[in-house]
């Protein structure tokens, strides 16, 4: 099994940013990953090719099946960070929670096809093969997870678009 410590030890990063993408919290992230490497462990020898496809898949599968059994309610956060140079990152960071809150508001499906797509940069090709789907399903989520976003009013803002 030298090809699977090889492979955890080449990909694990990556992995462990599409789950933090995904969950937006580095402890579910690795827990996530963690799960994730131990289904592939169980099925390595019956991976032919590359095993990428088939470990984003048992990621966004895994994440799917938490994401509907998990109370999403509010969460706590932290304190703003002090940057230190007088610069003010209040608008960024703001920016940036917008876009996440709203990404959040997405289904796990499509949640997923937002993050494989853009963030990974898969084709949309690819991410129907992680996902298991047909290229025209993953068209239909990304396309009914970007007009949502287009409609959300933290997204709206935060470009300009709300004149």
């Amino acid at each position: 099994m030298t090809e699977f410590a090889e492979y955890v030890a080449q990909r694990h990063e990556r992995l462990r940013r599409t789950a933090y993408l995904l969950t937006r919290d580095w402890a579910t992230a690795e827990d996530l990953v963690q799960t994730a490497l131990a289904r592939a462990w169980l099925a390595w020898r019956r991976i032919d090719g590359d095993p990428d496809p088939y470990v984003y898949r048992i990621i966004a599968n895994t994440h799917a099946s938490w994401w509907r059994r998990r109370w999403r309610g509010e969460v706590p956060t932290e304190e703003m960070p002090d940057s230190g140079d007088g610069r003010d990152f209040t608008r960024e960071i703001g920016d940036r929670d917008a876009l996440w809150t709203a990404i959040g508001t997405l289904s796990g499906r499509q949640r997923a096809v937002v993050v494989l797509h853009y963030f990974e940069e898969m084709t949309l090709t690819q991410v129907a093969g992680v996902l298991g789907c047909s290229v025209g399903a993953v068209k239909s989520q990304l396309g009914r997870a970007l007009a949502r976003l287009r409609v959300d009013q933290g997204i709206r803002t935060m470009t300009g678009a709300e004149r």
